[in-house]
Formats: structure tokens, C-alpha cells, sequence
């Protein structure tokens, strides 16, 4: 990738601090902002492009006016999308955000036709599967960011247990973003010693909850989600894929007979570099974690089928 070019489609909270997190780590040349609301994008990409005055590398930060401005890019990321509101069904949230998507992801289509998409609008394994429907490219180019999130959580929840630094724990959540993920800390270690030779069955099932519920308890004390991490974790993986670095990363990617489902997107862990998707690793699940994977892609499809049966499909 020689023009490191990265475009971030929606600069609220979660968009603007992943673009000011990618300029402070110096690995793009250039980030292009577009949000719809007027003057956002002028605004933050202004006020960003001088704060990368002190980073270690400088990054050219620059507003799109219009979408189709969003051009030639190696990285788009997708944050667009409304949260549910009011007496909004999940039909309504839904069919919203799918349109939302659509029209972004046709634009990008048609102005930076080579781009790696990482999703980020909720729900986030439906859009991500949207994405990927309207694009007809491979899969490996269409990316959910996911895991990245609620690993780095319960990597927190770890530390909080156990005193010990998160920077040497391993993190492993998959299954869909939302209400049905997995985390799986009996698989993972600090430095090199297991994390069942550290903490109880009860604290384990503590981290479990509390990952699953990371992000609503930010949510309890600011009264809006969280958008540090998220902008962390999109900044990892667009580093992983301009680096080539190989790293692994669970991820909410299509799937084509892995863990034996097809023609869903739900998060795994992949392996991440410059192709995108370079390999989805099959980990081997006990009876119980399989029959949590099924109850999330159960409803991620429970999703998909809804905008099927509202035609969302028809003609794509």
C-alpha cells in the first residue's frame, strides 16, 4: 500500500478519535474525513491536522465536501449509522442503518475501488454483511470491527482482577457484537501462564459479564458509549492491514464454511494484513461455546432475514 491513505466516513465521537489516534501513530499519509452534518469534518480535521503537528510522523489530514470526495483510498472505515431512539423497533434500526450503508458503501464503491472496508455501524455483523452484499467483492476485503473491542475490554476486566498488566493479556471474544458475544478467557493467558491458573471459576464468569457488559457501563456514567477504545481498536487494525503485519484480530467477517456456517458475518479470529482477511483460523470449540456461536448467528440471521422480508435485497 504506498499511499496509505485512509478515508473515515462519520467523525462523531467514535470516527474523529480513531482519525486522531491514526495521526498521533504516524502510520497513515493521509486521512480524509467526510461526515454529513455541515462543517464536522472541516472542523475536526482542522483541529486534528494541528495536533499532529507533535506526533512522531506527520499525517495529512484533510475534510472530503462530498462523499464521492472519499477517493482512491486504501482503508475506509465505516462509522455512519443513527442509534436506536424512542418507540424505534429493530426493523425500524434496521432498515435505517441499511440504507445509510448502502448509499455509503455504493460511493466507495465507485471512488476508491481497491479499499479494504472496516464496519463499524451497528448492528454491526448485519452491516458488515450488508457491506459485503452490495460491494460483491471478496470477503476478505470487508471487515467488522469487533473483537478488537471487546477483547481490549476484557483484557481490562483481566487487569482489574488480577493486578496484572493488560499489555501482556491475550484477548479472544467472538460471536456477534452485541447481547450474544463470547468471550473466551479459559483460552487465553497473561505473559505466558494460563488465566485459569490465575483467578477462580467465579472471577472468570465475573470477567465473562463484565466484558459483555463493558460497553453499557460506560454508558451508565457518561450517558453516551464509548468512543476511546473504539477509535483504538479501528487504529490497531488499520495499522495490522497498512503494516502487513499479520496480527491476529477475532473480527466480524463472512463466512464460507468455517465453524460450518455459511452466508453470515460473525466475529472470529482472522488474521489481518495487507489483503485484509489473509486466513479466518478455526479454533476448536467445546460443545457449549458452539452452542453460543449458534445462538449468535441465530441472531444475526434473525437480522438479515428482517431486512429480506422489507425487499432491502432486491436489486443489489
Amino acid at each position: 500500500m504506498n499511499s496509505r491513505k485512509v478515508g473515515i466516513i462519520g467523525v462523531g465521537a467514535v470516527g474523529a478519535t480513531a482519525a486522531y489516534t491514526l495521526s498521533m501513530m504516524g502510520n497513515c499519509h493521509e486521512i480524509i474525513l467526510f461526515d454529513i452534518a455541515p462543517g464536522v469534518a472541516q472542523g475536526k480535521a482542522i483541529d486534528i491536522a494541528q495536533a499532529s503537528y507533535y506526533a512522531p510522523q506527520g499525517t495529512i489530514v484533510n475534510a472530503a465536501e462530498d462523499i464521492s470526495d472519499i477517493k482512491n483510498c486504501d482503508i475506509v472505515v465505516i462509522t455512519a449509522g443513527v442509534p436506536r431512539k424512542g418507540d424505534m423497533t429493530r426493523a425500524d434500526l434496521l432498515m435505517i442503518n441499511a440504507r445509510i450503508i448502502k448509499d455509503v458503501t455504493t460511493s466507495i464503491k465507485e471512488n476508491s475501488p481497491d479499499a479494504i472496508i472496516i464496519c463499524v455501524s451497528n448492528p454491526l455483523d448485519v452491516m458488515t454483511y450488508v457491506i459485503n452484499k452490495i460491494t460483491n467483492w471478496d470477503s476478505n476485503r470487508i471487515i467488522g470491527m469487533a473483537g478488537a473491542l471487546d477483547g481490549s475490554r476484557m483484557a481490562y476486566q483481566i487487569q482489574k482482577k488480577t493486578g496484572y498488566s493488560a499489555r501482556q493479556t491475550g484477548s479472544l471474544v467472538i460471536g456477534d457484537h452485541g447481547e450474544n458475544m463470547i468471550p473466551l478467557p479459559h483460552r487465553i493467558s497473561v505473559g505466558d501462564i494460563p488465566l485459569s491458573d490465575l483467578v477462580t471459576n467465579e472471577d472468570m464468569e465475573e470477567i465473562i459479564n463484565k466484558t459483555k457488559n463493558g460497553g453499557a457501563e460506560i454508558v451508565k456514567h457518561l450517558g453516551t458509549s464509548g468512543y476511546y477504545g473504539p477509535g483504538r481498536a479501528i487504529a490497531h487494525m488499520v495499522e495490522a492491514i497498512l503494516n502487513d503485519s499479520k496480527t491476529i484480530v477475532p473480527s466480524s467477517v463472512l463466512l464460507n464454511g468455517e465453524y460450518g456456517y455459511n452466508d453470515v458475518c460473525v466475529g472470529v479470529p482472522v488474521v489481518l494484513g495487507a489483503k485484509g482477511t489473509e486466513s479466518i483460523i478455526e479454533l476448536n470449540l467445546l460443545e457449549t461455546t458452539k452452542e453460543k456461536l449458534k445462538l449468535s448467528v441465530d441472531s444475526i440471521k434473525d437480522g438479515i432475514k428482517i431486512l429480506e422480508e422489507n425487499n432491502f435485497f432486491e436489486g443489489i
